[in-house]
Formats: structure tokens, sequence, C-alpha cells
């Protein structure tokens, strides 16, 4: 399985990995390695996460990070990477960019 990173996903990892660095050095490092665990996880674990607004929502397993993706035949393309503690509409207004 082929993992995408279309470039709003890699904007919101690095805006995550600069919100972590401010509060801690060494933090926005931590957050990337493990954000990035989680996003390689998927080329085993893919399509097991519930479906949200036609994308999967696989939870980060350190941080209150969620990782949108769809899946297109061998491939996981990952849509956005996004805070969970954010406002739902907020959250909507982010994926409604994407097309369904």
């Amino acid at each position: 399985m082929r993992i995408w990173l279309l470039p709003e996903a890699e904007r919101d990892l690095e805006l995550g990995a600069d919100f972590y660095e401010s509060q801690r050095p060494g933090l926005g490092s931590y957050f990337t390695e493990c954000l990035a665990s989680d996003i390689d996880s998927l080329s085993l674990y893919c399509e097991i996460h519930e479906k949200y607004r036609g994308f999967h929502r696989a939870p980060s397993k350190r941080f209150p990070f969620v990782i949108y993706y769809k899946v297109n035949g061998d491939s996981v393309e990952i849509y956005a990477v996004l805070d969970g503690r954010q406002d739902p509409p907020q959250t909507d207004e982010s994926l409604d960019a994407f097309p369904p």
C-alpha cells in the first residue's frame, strides 16, 4: 500500500509541529515522529477506521490529532491532519475543501 500525503496534509503537520515546538523545544520533532508512525501504520490498517464525511478518520496514538484519508486502489491518500479538539464546524470546513 502506497501512502500519499497531499500538500494540505503536509501543511497541517508543519503547523502542528510548529505549535508543539513553541510549547517546548524538541516537542515539535517528537510530534512529527509520532504522526509519521501513525501515518505509516495506515499501510497495514487502512480502512479499519470509522468514516466521517466520506473520509476514514484515524486518531493519532500520542497527540490529539486525527488523520483524514481515503483509500484509492492500492494507495492511501491523506487529505488532512487536524487537531481533534477543534470545533466540528471548523473540521467540516477543512474537509469541505476536497471533492467527495
